[in-house]
Parts: structure tokens; C-alpha cells; sequence
């Protein structure tokens, strides 16, 4: 297990407009490759819908956050559900490297990289998420995929996923504080 990383650690800014978020998760790299380029596997703990297996290629991601918990969405957040987000594969080297655009709601795409490694007998998995709009932006992004990604533990290690929605709330309130312009 690499001890610098906790599954709970807040992820980072590490430059203007990205933020970096890593996790140990159990199993290997294989495994984890198939949570996130296989809808079946990938509906589970973020979103289903079909993702190309090659650079160019269409990438949808269709969210039913109903479907993760059984926790109700804040208001704000209802109108989102079944909400889909379209992008292109920009890198794609299986099983270690995922890069593809994802929609900002003004300005150009961003771009969400998940790259994985051997960690003994489970894997490092490192979501970088570039070219963020502004710190609103930053936050929701971070707070949303260090939310994510307790849910792809919890089904990684075969246990139910509770307050997915108030784990986001408290997660954007600490995000907002880290986070800045």
C-alpha cells in the first residue's frame, strides 16, 4: 500500500485550473481499467454510456446519481439527473492512461486524465482534471470526483455506498476553502 496517499485525502491544486486527486484501490490495474472504460462497470460509481476505445473517439457519460445511493439530491443538484456530458478521447493506452474532454458551460472543454499504476497488489489511481473554467468550477470538479471515487472503492471492495449527496455538501465546503482564484 503506498502510505502517502489516504483514500479520504483532499485532492490538490497543483497548477491554475487543475486539480489532482489520488487513490490506493483495491485490486489490479486491470480491474480498475475495466471501472472506467466499461459502462456496465463505470454506471456503478460515476456515469454509464459509451466511451471509444481509440484517440478521436466519442465519450458519453449519462449520470443517474439516483442510482448511487439512496440518499435524495440536494435541489440544485435534481435537474442533473440523467443529465449526459460529451467528450473525445484525447489519450488512450490501456490499461495505464485515460485522458478525454468534458464539457465546461462556457469556454473551451476541459480534460479529465486518470492514469494508473502497480501499487503491490492494488492500484494508484491519479484523476487530474485540467483547464478548469474558474474556482467554482475547481471546487465542483474536486469535490465531485473525490465523491466518486468513494463510491468506485466502496463497489471495488464490494460494500454499499451511503450519503453520497451529503458527503458532496461537506466536501465542497472544504473544497471552497482550499480552493482559490
Amino acid at each position: 500500500m503506498n502510505e502517502h496517499v489516504g483514500n479520504d485525502r483532499l485532492g490538490v491544486v497543483i497548477s491554475p485550473r487543475t486539480v489532482r486527486i489520488e487513490r490506493i484501490l483495491p485490486g489490479p490495474v486491470e480491474r480498475v481499467w475495466r471501472y472506467l472504460t466499461e459502462s456496465d462497470k463505470r454506471q456503478k460509481w460515476l456515469a454509464r454510456g459509451p466511451m471509444a476505445n481509440y484517440v478521436g473517439g466519442n465519450v458519453e457519460l449519462t449520470f443517474h446519481h439516483s442510482e448511487l445511493s439512496s440518499e435524495p439530491a440536494p435541489a440544485d443538484y435534481q435537474k442533473l439527473e440523467g443529465h449526459t456530458n460529451k467528450g473525445k478521447i484525447t489519450r488512450y493506452e490501456p490499461p495505464t492512461l485515460l485522458s478525454f474532454t468534458w464539457p465546461e458551460t462556457a469556454g473551451e472543454p476541459s480534460e479529465v486524465t486518470f492514469e494508473l499504476a502497480a501499487s503491490g497488489s492494488d492500484t494508484l489511481l491519479r484523476v487530474t482534471h485540467t483547464r478548469l473554467a474558474n474556482s467554482d468550477s475547481m471546487v465542483s470538479v474536486a469535490s465531485g470526483w473525490h465523491t466518486h471515487l468513494g463510491v468506485l472503492i466502496d463497489q471495488l471492495n464490494g460494500d454499499e455506498t451511503s450519503g453520497f449527496w451529503s458527503k458532496f455538501t461537506h466536501l465542497k465546503e472544504e473544497y471552497k476553502r482550499i480552493i482559490t482564484e
